[in-house]
């Protein structure tokens, strides 16, 4: 009796808990379907589906883990294996992209710069697709992350350190060399490709896209870390939502403890007679 309280109890205020953190998660999406800005606006969208898909499985797994309703707990235990499924995928996935890259040292430098080839293949087609470039490069201009560094003397550039986009698509690669602002010639194609020009800088540059790939694996590194943590909660719950299943179902029956298949309770259909012959000849005897 105690363990069958005390799983559904814990299941019933776990996700009583879940619950309560979809509501921020949906609002916080459709407070991003209303932003102009492109890179809160991509958000949106896996925000909503998560938002409202741990509502679903939240309110699933309450009400049948507090009432004893064995379907929305079935359903409930059907869907917490799906996001198992997906969220292990995702998680194997992202560790699978983002194992390559982290820059290179520059001589004399804090900061590091990158480059395009050190990434993998499938991050590398990614970036080079033109429709999501565009997103990308209106993010990076509209973030206005080059303008922190705008007044920037060489100094500065010596002493400090530099985000991957700074470094990739706010300056020209550190090798390059200039002669009355030209660009020597059997130098690397970025070179050329830089403009002092606000609007322009080096944001057509290889170095640009590899600095967004590499702030991109950082983030999907740290999210894949997380998901980590997210799957171990996760398959705690899912089991003890099969115990929470096991005693909804016991609850349903005539029997809340198992089916008692004990012969005296049951008996089988000869055994009455049985007894009769038992009776009678203790009787003559």
């Amino acid at each position: 009796m105690r363990t069958y309280r005390f799983s559904n109890s814990l299941i019933g205020y776990l996700n009583l808990l879940t619950l309560l953190a979809s509501i921020p998660l949906i609002g916080s999406g459709l407070w991003l379907s209303r932003s102009s800005a492109t890179c809160e606006s991509s958000l949106q969208t896996p925000l909503l589906v998560l938002g409202f898909v741990v509502l679903i499985v939240s309110l699933a797994g309450f009400v049948g883990a507090c009432f004893n309703v064995a379907w929305a707990l079935w359903l409930y235990l059907v869907v917490m294996l799906f996001l198992i499924v997906a969220l292990l995928g995702l998680t194997v996935f992202g560790f699978a992209v983002t194992g390559g890259g982290g820059g290179v040292e520059v001589p004399g430098r804090v900061y590091h710069e990158y480059r395009l080839d050190d990434y993998s293949g499938w991050l590398r087609r990614r970036i080079t697709e033109p429709q999501y470039w565009k997103t990308a490069m209106a993010c990076v201009v509209g973030s206005r992350t080059c303008a922190k560094i705008a007044f920037w003397t060489p100094l500065d550039y010596l002493q400090r350190d530099l985000s991957p986009i700074q470094s990739g698509c706010c300056k020209p690669p550190t090798s390059c060399t200039y002669n009355a602002g030209a660009a020597m010639a059997a130098q690397d194609e970025d070179c050329y490709r830089w403009n002092n020009a606000a609007n322009v800088l080096c944001y057509a540059c290889d170095s640009c896209k590899a600095g967004v790939l590499e702030q991109v694996r950082r983030d999907w590194h740290k999210l894949s870390i997380l998901n980590v943590v997210v799957l171990i909660f996760l398959i705690s719950i899912y089991s003890i939502g099969c115990c929470a299943f096991r005693n909804a179902r016991r609850a349903e029956s005539e029997y809340p403890y198992g089916e008692n298949r004990m012969s005296k309770i049951h008996p089988r259909w000869d055994y009455y007679w049985w007894r009769w012959f038992r009776d009678r000849r203790e009787q003559l005897y």
